[in-house]
């Protein structure tokens, strides 16, 4: 029997929000390593990280390659830095490159070190020290905080997880409008949805594969599986050239960061959890167009907002009100307050009370606390103050998940058609 052994290549935090993309480098280094003979032994990864850490790279992802550690491993390195410092937007203060290098099999600490990273805060000199104890060879470049994402992305399992096509442009026209035929997305979009997703804002007549930032990328299409890509790379028309492409494996739309709190008392800070709460307040909107309320159980409550780039999420938000049972998920900001990228409603509040209809058909108004109820037509007096339910109609639906549009929704949020 034939053991391979692997060389394990995590790299992060290259660029910064005036340009360059992780995953560019990383297709670059792809190419180089083609022209060298070095196979990647799986497709390259791309891993999202905690979107509430307190310090993160404009896209919060890191990216690993894996290839077999033959002869060819050391050349593999000698490429991996030599595109990393050529690459990396050194001049922008927050740019902070990290990679990583490691042999042989992928350890359960590794992986749980992967999920804290998703969950949680950590610092360079954890991860510096994780790092040295499990055997990884570091290489940071000026205050390293890459390694931290670099670490996470060799390591962490992917059991579900999703694919995605970016296709990059000439430098030349890096800061330029992207020339991409819209009708052509739509006609994409129509071919392959649900197969993949994300690729248009409807309710906002918004291009989701397009990028809004100064990258090298011109498009990116994400997908359960790569045929789909396949198809529909084929469909979308540009009037530009792309000079590379590349699909990643990813754990993008999964929830992987979402943890499930047992109480609101269980969760912390810049974590990101689903809890159930019952609704206390009506839902207001405040100066910006941000709409809060507050959800709470026998343990405590919190704050939830839909802020104003969620758009018509927050009119579906407004439909809650207090006694509804709801499941949010979510993070907790810097304010604590907690951010909802979905909601399932779990129990509606659908009964109100009414004072009771008199005999001659008109509605009785109360005579007093504990004093029943009278009629002012004809004079009838109750004897009884309980008001009488009736079930009302309601614009959201038990069991029901709602969610932000695709215009607002965070890279590891999982969209209901993948539910």
């Amino acid at each position: 029997m034939i053991i391979i052994k692997y060389l394990h290549i995590g790299i992060d935090d290259t660029d910064s929000p005036e340009g360059m993309c992780t995953t560019y480098l990383a297709s670059q280094i792809i190419s180089e390593f083609k022209d060298n003979g070095i196979e990647l032994a799986d497709y390259p990864r791309l891993i999202r990280l905690n979107p509430f850490a307190r310090f993160k790279t404009r896209g919060n992802g890191g990216v690993s390659l894996k290839i077999c550690n033959d002869d060819k491993a050391g050349l593999a390195r000698e490429i991996v830095l030599s595109y990393v410092e050529k690459l990396s937007m050194f001049d922008c203060d927050n740019t902070n490159p990290g990679v990583i290098f490691y042999e042989g099999e992928i350890t359960n600490e590794m992986r749980e070190y992967a999920f804290r990273a998703i969950y949680e805060f950590i610092s360079i000199d954890d991860a510096e020290e994780f790092g040295k104890a499990v055997g990884c060879e570091i290489h940071k470049f000026k205050k390293g905080r890459g390694i931290i994402g670099a670490i996470a992305a060799i390591s962490l399992p992917l059991d579900d997880f999703t694919y995605e096509l970016l296709t990059y442009r000439a430098s030349e026209n890096y800061g330029t409008k992207r020339q991409i035929d819209y009708e052509s997305v739509y006609l994409m979009d129509n071919e392959t949805f649900p197969d993949t997703f994300e690729n248009i804002d409807y309710s906002e007549d918004y291009i989701a594969i397009e990028p809004k930032t100064p990258c090298p990328v011109l498009y990116g299409i994400r997908s359960n599986t790569v045929r789909a890509l396949e198809t529909a790379r084929n469909l979308v028309k540009v009037n530009e050239p792309i000079v590379d492409e590349c699909i990643f494996k990813t754990n993008q739309h999964t929830d992987m960061h979402i943890q499930k709190a047992e109480s609101i008392s269980d969760m912390k800070q810049f974590g990101c959890y689903e809890v159930i709460g019952e609704v206390k307040n009506k839902p207001k909107v405040i100066d910006g167009g941000h709409m809060f309320f507050f959800i709470f159980d026998e343990t405590g409550s919190i704050e939830c907002g839909a802020y104003e780039p969620t758009k018509n999420f927050r009119k579906t938000v407004s439909y809650l009100k207090p006694g509804d049972i709801i499941r949010v998920f979510g993070g907790i900001g810097e304010h604590n307050t907690f951010n909802i990228e979905k909601f399932q409603v779990i129990e509606l509040n659908d009964v109100e009370y009414q004072n009771p209809i008199c005999e001659c058909g008109k509605r009785m108004t109360s005579a007093g606390k504990n004093k029943g109820f009278k009629c002012k037509k004809c004079g009838k007096r109750i004897s009884s103050s309980d008001k009488i339910p009736f079930k009302i109609s309601r614009k959201l639906e038990n069991s029901q998940f709602y969610e932000t549009p695709v215009s607002a929704r965070r890279h590891l949020s999982k969209p209901i058609c993948r539910y």
